[in-house]
């Protein structure tokens, strides 16, 4: 006879809540890497109007650089590839088997590295947008 295992509702919001680090360190790090993906293809969308020429490859560029929401989104964009690779390497470190004891603590020092990154390259990204 074989058991069965409720496992809820999908709908059930209160299960997140259940997840430790390691399956939010996982989840970010998918969630990432398909950002990343996405980006990829966006970029060589843009990088494609250059075989239409320099000037409308200039003009794509100025204009996407104009809108407040592109340098919004590239602080995004630099917070995914920061998580995504400090997290890499905190999965490359216990791979090795180094630090196996504090996975929570790189995961949650990883994020906290991210935000500080992210938060610095603000004005850097904004500028001169107001």
């Amino acid at each position: 006879m074989s058991e069965t295992y409720n496992r809820g509702r999908v709908e059930d919001v209160g299960r997140w809540r259940e997840f430790s680090a390691g399956m939010w360190a996982w989840i970010f790090h998918k969630f990432t890497g398909w950002v990343l993906v996405g980006y990829l293809f966006t970029h060589i969308a843009v990088l494609s109007t250059a075989t239409s020429g320099a000037t409308v490859y200039n003009e794509t560029l100025v204009g996407l650089e104009s809108l407040l929401v592109v340098r919004i989104l590239e602080v995004g964009l630099l917070a995914v590839a920061v998580f995504h690779i400090l997290n890499g390497i905190r999965l490359l470190l216990v791979d090795l088997g180094i630090g196996l004891e504090a996975q929570d603590k790189s995961f949650y020092v990883s994020l906290i590295l991210t935000g500080a990154i992210a938060v610095a390259s603000v004005p850097t990204f904004l500028a001169g947008a107001f």
